[in-house]
């Protein structure tokens, strides 16, 4: 009796300490992203923080549009990359880290970004300059884009002029100086924008032009070629 009940408890606590080792299943959004060869970002660094503004209502369209998707996965390469600009980053602000908005994105949501900008009244003709039109993709559909800011030592956002996903010439990089002159941004937010430039570019990722917190990691031909579009 005694022996067998020693086997019941020998044989329970097996199976609760498997449990606890085995790995969490990963939402199926996840999975395709990781089956896909993409990693998660906080496994290449963990002092990189992540807040996907569509896994919240925080953004244009005011509605979550990843559901399960809360995690950044980038293209390998993509996320060696993001560590060392962590990295730097530290380096010239000790205990300022990156923060993430937005990595990999499936192309359905791409359709959900795009169609939400006919709601906005957005026309036609200007669409593209704000969401990449989903028949051809964007960088983020390929794993090789990334939305980001700088977050301080108290972990407070730096004060970059505007929101993330702001539509306008206030959001754009090749407007600062002219915002700046007309006094509608300040130094300190272009120092701010500045400072995540700098550790992105010294690593090989293209400033966009209209969005002060978007970064390429290569060509959209590049991507495609190389890396094939996350459906």
């Amino acid at each position: 009796m005694f022996k067998n009940a020693f086997l019941l408890l020998i044989t329970g606590f097996a199976a609760s300490h498997a449990a606890a080792q085995s790995p969490k299943q990963l939402p199926a959004i996840e999975q395709k992203m990781v089956e896909r060869g993409l990693v998660d970002v906080q496994k290449v660094d963990p002092n990189i923080r992540v807040e996907l503004k569509y896994s919240t209502t925080d953004n244009f369209i005011g509605r979550d549009v990843y559901g399960e998707l809360t995690r950044a996965y980038l293209q390998p390469e993509m996320a060696k990359r993001l560590a060392k600009a962590n990295a730097l980053l530290d380096k010239k602000k000790p205990g300022y880290q990156l923060l993430v908005y937005d990595a990999a994105r499936p192309n359905s949501a791409q359709y959900d970004l795009w169609n939400a900008l006919d709601q906005l009244k957005i026309p036609a003709r200007s669409k593209t300059q704000y969401v990449a039109d989903p028949k051809i993709g964007s960088n983020h559909n390929f794993g090789c884009a990334i939305d980001l800011t700088v977050v301080d030592e108290n972990g407070k956002p730096l004060d970059m002029g505007t929101k993330f996903d702001f539509f306008g010439p206030l959001a754009y990089p090749r407007s600062e100086q002219e915002m700046l002159k007309k006094g509608k941004l300040t130094a300190r937010q272009i120092e701010n924008r500045q400072l995540l430039r700098s550790v992105m570019t010294q690593v090989g990722f293209k400033v966009n032009t209209t969005e002060w917190w978007h970064f390429d990691g290569m060509s959209k031909a590049q991507a495609r070629a190389k890396y094939g579009m996350i459906p």
